[in-house]
């Protein structure tokens, strides 16, 4: 009876052992679920959203979801000139290149490339999902913070569009302006402007050529992938040429309302809510001016013999994208009324302000030595075939860099 009894209460006591373990074992376990949960959302901050207020009081919420603009290209392709445009808008703000963004995404892309570092990686719990959730959040805060809020913001650093297939999985909805620039004078403005470009030996028009045609072929291939809904090639020949047509189309791609201010960004520098520019980016002296040929065809008489004759061979990108390599001068289309006054402005006061100075300072009104009228006009001869774009792209050109 003794033993018998014993049994049932060890019985009993297992049970009832068991049945404890189980239901903190059950607490433990929803316990560590809520815990994951909390982790994980703390750790998602691409479902987050930035507040910024501006100085009228007027909240601004930014997400991974806001349709963010892309600005990019090869350097001296007219990017500062485009953002500059776009930053003339009431509704946009892009501001000066954020430098840190392009160097980021170099870094991402090195990562992943590197198949012992992408194992070590993710031996240690870092990602490829970890890695884009704190890419978009870096992104976002450095665009959305380095400048005033607006209702539409936009990004302009040019070897962004490197990368612009991977910002365009982590921002969905953003949308991308590629600048296209005849290939010989962004080359030309580089040497003569000594814009330090990493991996261009500015001392050889071959090699930069080379080089541009490199950069530019990945840029544009990724923009095709992309696809025509959410990357435009704007040609930078035709945005200084037409600045009329050409903006109305980029609002329309982009979505955001027309605005004339866009056509006279010269006039909005400096001024709260319109263009804050860089007082060490290259291309500042130049975008303080209103939209000229000034710059057209400074390339032509500058390049080397040898390089001329090898151009197709040097920078098959050319042609592809629709500029004659072997044009000297080359066409690129009738300037707008517009544009015309502009440069004759801007030949004016040049002029003008160099016999002022008695010649010594060679510097325009808006910042720039004056430039020979002519040069202009060979570019825009009607009795050329017209080079610079494809026909299923937006031809958009000038003397931005």
């Amino acid at each position: 009876m003794r033993v018998t009894m014993r049994r049932v209460l060890l019985v009993v006591g297992s049970v009832v052992a068991l049945m404890v373990t189980l239901h903190l074992g059950q607490q433990v376990l929803e316990c560590q679920q809520v815990l994951s949960e909390r982790r994980h959302r703390l750790m998602r901050p691409e479902n987050e959203e930035l507040v910024m207020m501006d100085s009228n009081h007027v909240e601004y919420r930014y997400s991974k979801e806001m349709p963010l603009i892309f600005i990019g290209g090869v350097p001296r392709s007219g990017t500062t000139l485009m953002r500059a445009m776009l930053d003339a808008h009431p509704e946009v703000r892009c501001g000066e290149e954020t430098r840190i963004i392009p160097r980021v995404l170099a870094m991402r892309q090195a990562w992943s490339k590197s198949g012992r570092e992408k194992m070590r990686l993710d031996e240690a719990g870092v990602t490829d999902q970890v890695l884009d959730a704190a890419m978009q959040a870096f992104i976002l805060e450095v665009i959305a913070k380095h400048g005033e809020p607006a209702r539409y913001l936009c990004n302009k650093d040019p070897f962004t569009l490197k990368s612009s297939v991977y910002l365009s999985r982590l921002f969905p909805n953003s949308k991308f302006l590629l600048m296209v620039r005849d290939g010989r004078a962004s080359v030309h403005s580089m040497i003569t402007r000594k814009v330090t470009i990493a991996g261009f030996d500015l001392n050889s028009y071959r090699d930069c050529l080379t080089k541009w045609n490199k950069a530019i072929e990945v840029m544009y291939s990724q923009c095709l992938e992309i696809g025509r809904s959410r990357c435009l090639p704007v040609y930078y020949e035709q945005l200084v040429l037409h600045p009329e047509q050409s903006m109305h189309a980029i609002m329309k791609f982009l979505d955001i309302s027309w605005s004339d201010t866009v056509l006279h960004h010269e006039e909005l520098i400096g001024k709260p809510g319109g263009v804050s520019l860089s007082k060490i980016e290259r291309s500042t002296d130049q975008v303080i001016k209103p939209v000229n040929m000034e710059a057209l065809s400074k390339w032509i008489g500058h390049i080397p013999g040898d390089v001329l004759q090898d151009m197709a061979h040097i920078a098959p990108m050319l042609a592809r994208l629709g500029y004659d390599p072997y044009a000297n001068p080359p066409n690129y289309g009738h300037p707008d009324p517009l544009v015309v006054n502009n440069t004759h402005r801007v030949s004016v006061a040049a002029v003008r302000l160099s016999a002022a100075t008695g010649g010594s300072a060679g510097v325009g009104l808006w910042g720039s030595a004056p430039t020979e009228p002519s040069g202009a006009e060979a570019a825009a001869e009607p009795n050329q075939k017209k080079s610079g774009g494809e026909t299923d792209a937006l031809f958009l050109l000038g003397d931005w860099d």
